[in-house]
């Protein structure tokens, strides 16, 4: 007898609660892959810095910027994730949507980017 397609196993709390209307779970869905995107941009943009500005700044100040876009990129996708999974687990549990930790750290993080881009081109 032909053994069934291996698939993997949900989540614990996936299996609790009660399913939610699924346009809810898509819309989680798409604000998590929003976020993805964030962080892509940050990783594109980190690339092209270190690819096309080479008078920008000193080549020290333009690594530690660009790891620094890479790092944020890591940090923003990774909290998308816990996001995705806090917001569909309240969905199943019936209870508040937690409030977001992303949007206080990208606002904090692209005004501090401003500045300092700001910075490089005031003193390149």
């Amino acid at each position: 007898m032909p053994r069934p397609p291996h698939r993997p196993q949900p989540l614990k709390w996936w299996q609790s609660g009660t399913r939610p209307d699924y346009r809810f779970s898509l819309a989680n869905e798409r604000t998590f892959l929003a976020w993805i995107r964030t962080a892509m941009g940050l990783i594109v943009g980190a690339m092209a810095l270190e690819q096309f500005s080479a008078s920008l700044g000193s080549a020290r100040m333009r690594v530690a910027l660009v790891m620094m876009l890479f790092c944020c990129a890591t940090l923003i996708a990774a909290m998308a994730y816990l996001r995705w999974a806090r917001a569909e687990h309240a969905m199943r549990q019936e209870t508040d949507l937690p409030q977001s930790r992303l949007l206080p750290f990208l606002t904090v993080f692209v005004a501090l980017l401003a500045a300092v881009l700001a910075l490089f081109v005031i003193l390149a």
